[in-house]
């Protein structure tokens, strides 16, 4: 399976994108706290993603998918933490976080079609 064909790879990736993008105007005392730790979480799902479909074995790919699922609930609480300190807006969060959600019914989608396997 080509993980770059799956929707759920291009969707978190896109996700990975808005995170970087919205974090550029973090403050910069930010720069090794939140704005890495965001980044860092956006990017560990699709990067987990594409070695889940590079495993040998599906119960290999769930649990490697599960870690995905596991930095995408990160990456809700990092967003909660930025609203909260006033580096997002609210209409932004809102965005970011129905973006968030569509990747989390994508990727247990995937989930549960490797547990068919």
């Amino acid at each position: 399976m080509d993980y770059k064909n799956l929707d759920v790879w291009k969707k978190c990736r896109k996700l990975a994108d808005s995170v970087y993008e919205i974090s550029k105007s973090f403050p910069k005392e930010e720069i090794f706290g939140l704005t890495i730790q965001i980044r860092r979480a956006a990017v560990s799902v699709v990067s987990n993603i594409a070695e889940g479909c590079g495993r040998q074995h599906s119960k290999d790919a769930i649990q490697i998918f599960y870690i995905a699922r596991g930095s995408l609930y990160e990456v809700e609480t990092q967003l909660y933490v930025a609203l909260d300190q006033n580096y997002i807006k609210e209409s932004v969060f809102e965005d970011l976080i129905l973006e968030l959600v569509s990747c989390k019914q994508m990727l247990n989608g995937l989930i549960k079609y490797f547990k068919g396997l």
